[in-house]
């Protein structure tokens, strides 16, 4: 069996990729390939049983040509400093695909926050921000939620940061409850970034999204909100599903009833009106226009690729399709949305959440959405053109390189290289 890529091994090894459709020299890719910084920090803390127990974590500062590191923190028993790393560098992409004037970071800490009560999970969340103090503002690293962690977990990084530093700089995180001026629309953000890349793939694909299937996999913060803007927008959402299996109505699904069931039940599997009940492999293979997988990763492989019948896929989980997928479903013309542009609708309202802290509250929740809005299109639009003009190069690629070559003007400009 071949050996499999850690993180950052795969990281790298797409971004040597990318770097030679750019024809990139080797010095270039070296300096890409390895993070400008990366901090480790040894959390000693006393448990509610009287024992003392020790975390490490971690903070990894990818490239920071266009702007200060900007990317989440998690809190995971499986974290390691190679996963923080390739994290960052995704990241650094992301932000550059989006023209959001960051570079990329990426925090964790290895831990089970299953296993804390609320008063250990906020004395490591404190002690945790605090050894990053020196490394971390408003002007310099703006860390955000990621993998259980939550808007309570940035308000208490928040406080501590200002009883550190004493000024009051609510913006060294986004993501914030909304009364410590986060905003409201940080939640569906994501969800409405795939949704807005969904329509506008559609707009270029197919014609338009009037009328046009849709089946989601996945229907947790993501999914749920991607399924009620398109439908919405005039799509069929026709078939989603969660973990514990899926739900098909060509007909068109009641969103907004199977979003009640979800919540009050756990389970879309609950929601009666349907034609019938899939799993999750066979919703992959629906009969659609557009499929969304926004669950886990590696859920489409070289196994079901050649039973896809969905023309666009959008990438709302991280990761969903393997590489050999990616190789097979580009040959049989499939339109691919990568996660890097179509799930980043979370990064870019960090973004604007930060901005709007910088000016003291200016911007209301309708201002931020359409900004988010005309965001996600603008950089859909710039995509795709770009494809076009390299067909050669399969989507990721395409959205990778395109994201790099911005990244090694910004360092050219800059006098690093």
């Amino acid at each position: 069996m071949a050996k499999q890529l850690d993180p950052y091994e795969m990281a790298v090894a797409q971004l040597k990729k990318a770097a030679s459709v750019l024809g990139l020299s080797d010095e270039i890719i070296e300096i890409l390939a390895v993070p400008e910084r990366v901090i480790q920090v040894k959390i000693p803390m006393k448990m509610d049983n009287g024992k003392t127990k020790v975390f490490i974590g971690w903070r990894s500062q990818h490239n920071s040509a266009l702007g200060p590191y900007k990317g989440g923190i998690r809190y995971h028993p499986n974290v390691t400093m190679s996963e923080v790393m390739a994290l960052s560098m995704w990241m650094t992409w992301k932000c550059a695909l989006l023209e959001l004037p960051y570079g990329g970071g990426k925090g964790g800490v290895k831990v089970d926050p299953k296993k804390l009560s609320r008063r250990e999970l906020e004395d490591l969340s404190r002690k945790y921000f605090a050894a990053l103090s020196r490394f971390v503002g408003i002007d310099w690293d703006i860390p955000a939620p990621d993998v259980y962690t939550d808007p309570q977990v940035m308000a208490w990084y928040v406080d501590e940061y200002i009883n550190i530093i004493r000024k009051m700089e609510f913006g060294v995180v986004t993501a914030k409850p909304d009364i410590l001026w986060g905003l409201k629309a940080r939640v569906i953000s994501t969800g409405y970034g795939v949704a807005v890349v969904a329509r506008e793939a559609a707009k270029k694909i197919l014609g338009g999204l009037e009328g046009r299937t849709i089946a989601i996999q996945g229907f947790g913060n993501v999914g749920s909100f991607a399924a009620k803007f398109l439908s919405e927008w005039g799509a069929r959402v026709v078939a989603v599903s969660d973990s514990k299996g899926g739900i098909l109505n060509n007909r068109g699904l009641n969103i907004e009833e199977v979003i009640r069931i979800k919540r009050e039940t756990g389970a879309v599997l609950n929601y009666e009106d349907v034609e019938k009940k899939l799993t999750n492999e066979e919703l992959l293979e629906s009969e659609v226009d557009i499929l969304i997988p926004a669950a886990i990763e590696g859920v489409i492989t070289k196994d079901n690729a050649p039973r896809i019948k969905a023309r666009i896929i959008v990438e709302g989980a991280n990761g969903p399709l393997t590489p050999e997928a990616d190789e097979i479903l580009f040959k049989r013309g499939v339109f691919i949305a990568p996660d890097i542009l179509a799930n980043a609708g979370g990064v870019t309202m960090s973004w604007i959440e930060w901005v709007n802290n910088r000016m003291g509250g200016w911007l209301s929740e309708e201002d931020a959405m359409r900004k988010l809005d005309e965001k996600m299109m603008n950089a859909f639009v710039k995509f795709y053109n770009y494809c076009q003009r390299r067909s050669d190069v399969d989507y990721r690629t395409a959205a990778q390189a395109l994201a790099i070559e911005r990244v090694v003007s910004a360092m050219k400009l800059r006098g690093w290289i």
